[in-house]
């Protein structure tokens, strides 16, 4: 990696000089992070390296997701050999389920959250299918958050392997990682996680909550740009198991260019990697990880929350209309603050015609992402204010939303 941007001291948030800031007011983080800097960088570099030297480039690409485990497995609370950046949240989940997901006898179904991310929901399906068992949801009381007591009614002899995310991605409903791994483990059940909505926003110990594996994609806090690479964890106590997937990039390096028709695994996760990577992909996360080389996890999460709450604040104070659905205790809060109203779509798109960019989640889910790297409480105060002029003008409903992706 190049030499990193370096950060001044404990303090001084934001860091909006480390990014390239669009126009406005950017609270849509949770779904694609700003460019940084160093990710700009480090894309131009690595392509240099192609303009100049072609395919002897592979003599500094060769290893680069390796290189990467480092920094990944700080973010993660995993040893280096625990973690790898490849592929993508579904294509990760789908190696490590092929791997792992043994179903014996009366221990064969599958747990999931009746609320998870889709992409994960069919990735279970399709093992659960092949298997000829069942994908379980448990269910939300209140259609936004899962109460864990419904877990571990969900739980029994049954089920072989459970997969939860660390934050549900319409509330920000933030689950603990240790505890509910430990209830899981107890009813002898493997457990996953998906990591989309928490890495890059807040310290993890995967490898001492005794997570199984876990999964995330690096585009949203991590700020690796759309469809960067992901990443996946497997605990060190699985890495006696080959990958039932194998592909010539998860062969140990040392031999990978032998070329013979046996598979020898590298050590650790790098045995999920598949195919060739994508270089230039992984030079944007390469450049991204830099933010947080020097970087205090715990102070992030202490600023994340500070922004949060003064959201939340501010829309009980001034947005009545709107009902908010994260949870307010600071351990079951993720990144982000979810406001539930019946014209959220015509807000969501009237905010962004005037120049703030938040996220909609159909059919009535206004989300915001104040990060800490780059959003102000100033930021807040103004977004707040234009929504109570829409909510009391009515023009919101005016804009034209045929076109809107999210």
């Amino acid at each position: 990696m190049s030499a990193p941007f370096k950060l001044r001291g404990p303090l001084g948030w934001p860091r909006r000089e480390l990014f390239a800031m669009p126009p406005g007011i950017y609270l849509d983080g949770n779904s694609l992070g700003v460019m940084p800097l160093s990710a700009h960088q480090a894309v131009l570099r690595r392509l240099g390296e192609w303009q100049t030297q072609a395919v002897s480039g592979w003599d500094e690409w060769f290893g680069l997701a390796e290189t990467l485990s480092p920094a990944l497995g700080k973010l993660m609370g995993a040893a280096p050999r625990e973690v790898i950046a490849t592929g993508s949240i579904t294509a990760n989940l789908h190696a490590l389920l092929a791997t792992l997901y043994r179903p014996q006898g009366e221990r064969r179904h599958l747990l999931a959250t009746a609320l998870d991310f889709p992409t994960d929901v069919y990735a279970m399906q399709s093992w659960a299918r092949l298997h000829g068992a069942e994908l379980r949801l448990i269910p939300s009381r209140d259609g936004q958050t899962i109460h864990e007591d419904d877990l571990r009614l969900a739980l029994g002899p049954d089920i072989a392997l459970v997969l939860l995310p660390t934050v549900l991605y319409r509330s920000g409903q933030r689950f603990d990682i240790a505890r509910l791994s430990a209830v899981v483990h107890q009813q002898g059940a493997l457990v996953g996680w998906d990591a989309a909505h928490s890495i890059g926003a807040m310290p993890h110990d995967l490898h001492a909550s005794g997570a199984d594996f876990a999964v995330w994609c690096s585009y949203k806090y991590l700020n690796a740009g759309p469809g960067a690479p992901g990443g996946l964890f497997l605990h060190q106590r699985h890495h006696h198991l080959a990958p039932a997937l194998s592909g010539w990039w998860g062969n140990e390096k040392e031999t990978q260019f032998e070329m013979t028709t046996q598979f020898r695994p590298a050590p650790g996760a790098a045995a999920y990697q598949q195919g060739t990577p994508p270089v230039l992909a992984l030079a944007a996360l390469e450049g991204a990880l830099e933010i947080f080389e020097d970087l205090d996890l715990h102070a992030l999460r202490a600023r994340s929350l500070q922004l949060t709450d003064t959201l939340i604040e501010l829309a009980d104070l001034h947005l009545p209309e709107m009902r908010v659905l994260t949870p307010r205790d600071h351990a079951r809060r993720g990144g982000h603050v979810s406001l539930l109203h019946p014209e959220a779509r015509a807000l969501s798109a009237a905010l962004r015609a005037r120049g703030i960019i938040p996220d909609y989640r159909s059919p009535d889910i206004l989300r915001l992402a104040p990060v800490a790297l780059y959003n102000t409480e100033d930021e807040l105060r103004e977004t707040v204010r234009v929504l109570r002029g829409l909510l009391d003008s009515g023009s919101h409903r005016e804009v034209d939303v045929s076109g809107a992706v999210s």
